[in-house]
């Protein structure tokens, strides 16, 4: 006999009417932003602002409420929804979608589109049928494209389809379906509920930086979903591609190559076909999933290598605008200068610091890779993507969204503070370089730093069990079990 639910306990009908609430008004602030680009009402911090707030509540609820058959389906409407709000007008955050259609349209002139600026007279012939994405470009006269090779494949094969901006948006919302579904199938390998998808689902930042704008990280946060899927798996070829092409992508992945590693395993049937050849193996490591990376790799650099050095496209000019190789960019640096008797810090000290973190990480990575089984590797990934953010301090919001996927498996209070906190500070005045943002990034660290403490003693001393639906695991956000 099942045992009556007590009264504060809410139901799933309950449930769903919250997240219908929620729902609405989080398209509402949707259909509001788009408001904002031609007038001022509440700014973009106040629909940030509200946004964030409604999103927390919604996080809230699906962690620790019961959910039927009819809560997913009202997440899904939801997130399309507010999608579809913002989709067909011009992106006024960012202008970087328009840059993406461009070389796809080069391509298809067949010309390699490392080849040339925009504005080189080369590629005069191109502008007249194509002016909206070459007025609207930044960097056009003096940038060669920075976009790597799989990237540059994606831009080819979209406007193969349509050569236009709100094409190339769709198709990046379309690759958010592809990170949902394979988000939903780890979480049903791992014994929790698909609804817990709502924590990328609904999140405002997504609406904002990937349907309003159309940034490419959403094709990064695909490949690696599934690169996590089938680490989760066991499959290294898979493991590798999917990997591979998230670097190819959008180059910061690789930094999760070390979580994504895994020791030979002789006592299970592999999944991948056919049988390791010799040198698959050495000392135990199964080196199919690094070298399927670093071949691809090699294949995408080697498809465009016709220009040269120029394959590497304008990163190093990206580098030095944005203050990559002065260390005036990195906030902790910065933070450090400012102590008496530190103002001379190097950015070689700094960097041997990102050594150690990541040296330290790494090997953790490495070891958490031994188990032969478990989703212990997702901590790891996580950790080695977090600090990666957190030492190169991105100041856009682009940058760190590729965090979500990771918080959505991954529950944990300190990435969800990152993610708002950044989200809000850099819609205010204060995300302006120069002092401005110094005093955002003060607040957003000092949130972070308060919330890792307020988690780690949540852990050790958990006040809050979760409500456990009959047949299903809630994700225990404050449980030690997490780790």
């Amino acid at each position: 006999m099942t045992k009556p639910k007590a009264w504060h306990h809410v139901r799933a009908w309950q449930t769903n009417a919250a997240l219908l609430l929620i729902g609405a008004g989080l398209l509402a602030l949707a259909k509001q932003l788009v408001s904002e680009y031609d007038h001022y009402t509440i700014g973009n911090s106040g629909v940030s602002g509200y946004s964030v707030v409604l999103y927390l509540a919604a996080c809230l609820i699906i962690l620790t409420s019961e959910t039927d058959r009819f809560t997913f389906p009202i997440i899904i409407a939801v997130a399309v929804a507010c999608r579809l709000a913002v989709l067909y007008d011009e992106p006024a955050l960012s202008s970087d979608v328009y840059r993406y259609a461009w070389d796809g349209v080069v391509q298809h002139a067949h010309i390699n589109p490392y080849r040339y600026v925009p504005g080189d007279k080369a590629l005069a012939f191109l502008r007249e049928p194509n002016q909206d994405l070459f007025d609207h470009m930044n960097r056009r006269d003096y940038a060669h494209t920075i976009y790597p090779p799989a990237a540059q494949l994606l831009f080819y094969l979209i406007t193969f389809i349509n050569p236009t901006v709100t094409f190339m948006k769709t198709a990046m919302m379309l690759f958010e379906g592809l990170t949902m579904w394979a988000l939903v199938a780890l979480l049903k390998e791992m014994g929790l509920r698909r609804e817990q998808a709502l924590l990328y689902a609904w999140c405002p930042m997504l609406v904002w930086e990937i349907a309003a704008s159309g940034h490419l990280d959403s094709a990064a946060m695909a490949f690696i979903a599934l690169a996590l899927l089938f680490r989760h798996w066991r499959r290294p070829v898979l493991t590798g591609l999917f990997l591979g092409l998230a670097v190819m992508t959008k180059l910061y992945p690789l930094v999760l190559l070390p979580a994504l590693m895994m020791q030979k395993d002789p006592g299970s049937q592999r999944r991948d076909t056919g049988q390791p050849g010799a040198g698959a193996y050495f000392k135990g490591w199964d080196w199919r999933m690094p070298g399927m990376v670093f071949a691809l790799v090699a294949a995408g650099y080697a498809a465009y290598s016709s220009v040269g050095i120029m394959v590497f496209g304008f990163l190093g000019g990206y580098a030095k605008e944005e203050g990559l190789e002065t260390g005036a960019r990195y906030f902790l640096l910065e933070l450090v200068q400012q102590v008496p008797g530190l103002h001379s810090l190097s950015t070689a000290a700094f960097y041997g610091l990102c050594v150690a973190v990541f040296g330290g990480l790494t090997v953790w990575a490495l070891k958490v890779a031994m188990e032969p089984a478990g989703s212990r590797f997702l901590w790891a990934a996580l950790a080695l993507a977090f600090a990666l953010m957190l030492l190169f301090s991105p100041h856009y919001a682009w940058y760190i969204i590729w965090l979500v996927p990771f918080f959505v498996l991954t529950p944990s209070v300190t990435v969800l503070t990152y993610l708002m906190g950044f989200f809000y500070w850099y819609t205010t005045e204060l995300a302006e370089p120069g002092p401005k943002m110094f005093l955002a990034n003060k607040y957003l660290y000092a949130m972070v730093l308060g919330a890792a403490i307020i988690e780690a003693g949540l852990r050790k001393w958990p006040i809050y069990r979760p409500y456990l639906v009959p047949g299903t695991r809630v994700q225990p956000v404050f449980a030690k079990d997490t780790l």
